[in-house]
């Protein structure tokens, strides 16, 4: 019995495997949705019952899932340090423990089963090509973050210095400046907090420029190191070709 339970939540290639998988990927549609409804202003009492009724189910399903999953699992603690282990964990784990804090919409993760699910090697590879990706660019990757953040800090230092006489409110200190920098920086601009005085916009020209550049750099990493790792992968299959036709 254990043995077909196991095959019934880890495989998809049978037909149980498979009304399984597909019933549980409904399960969080449904959750999704009902927790989006939910935001709604001014639902009637009726709605929000039957809302948490649904979710109520939702949580049942998922929390027995899990169990059985663990209880099935050859390696129990590595599932549940696995990615989605904890997915799983985190999405039903405040329903019992009433932490104040909902976090039902990490449910959408559990959407990449469906990749497992319908076999779509396609995307494995890809998948397994931008891990390599990373893997590549890592230390550039690295090295940019921190230099961001350091850009980011010299960004917010300099708008205090520029800006604080002028509005002391807005820039009161560096920390309440880290905001107009992140929006700065990043180019998005919100236009919430800007500069009035002549230094403050000079500043605030030269961040902008500094901002274009960082907005291109880690795009053109990654594209780099996905190229790289495509042509990595492109010469192994073709040393396995060529293995293949030497036999």
């Amino acid at each position: 019995m254990a043995g077909s339970l196991k095959e019934t939540v880890e495989e998809s290639d049978t037909r149980l495997g498979r009304l399984f998988d597909f019933s549980i990927q409904a399960l969080i549609v449904l959750s999704l949705v009902t927790f989006s409804i939910e935001t709604l202003p001014h639902l009637s009492p009726s709605y929000q019952k039957l809302l948490s009724a649904l979710e109520l189910l939702c949580v049942v399903v998922f929390t027995f899932e899990y169990i059985v999953r663990l209880w099935v699992a050859d390696r129990k603690i590595a599932f549940v340090f696995s990615f989605f282990g904890v997915i799983d964990l985190i999405a039903i784990l405040p329903f019992y423990l009433t932490l104040g804090i909902d976090l039902r919409s990490v449910r959408v993760f559990r959407f990449l089963r469906l990749f497992r699910i319908l076999k779509l090697v396609r995307y494995n590879q890809a998948v397994r090509r931008f891990h390599r990706a990373l893997l590549i660019a890592r230390e550039e990757i690295v090295l940019f973050a921190v230099v961001a953040l350091i850009l980011l800090y010299l960004a917010a230092v300099g708008i205090y210095y520029f800006e604080n006489e002028a509005q002391p409110e807005a820039f009161a200190s560096v920390f309440h400046s880290l905001w107009w920098a992140t929006a700065t920086l990043t180019t998005v601009g919100y236009g919430d907090v800007y500069p009035v005085t002549v230094g403050g916009r000079c500043f605030t020209f030269l961040v902008l420029l500094v901002g274009l550049g960082i907005v291109s750099v880690p795009a053109g990493l990654v594209a780099s190191a996905l190229s790289k790792a495509r042509e990595i992968e492109d010469g192994k299959e073709l040393f396995e070709t060529d293995t293949k036709d030497c036999r």
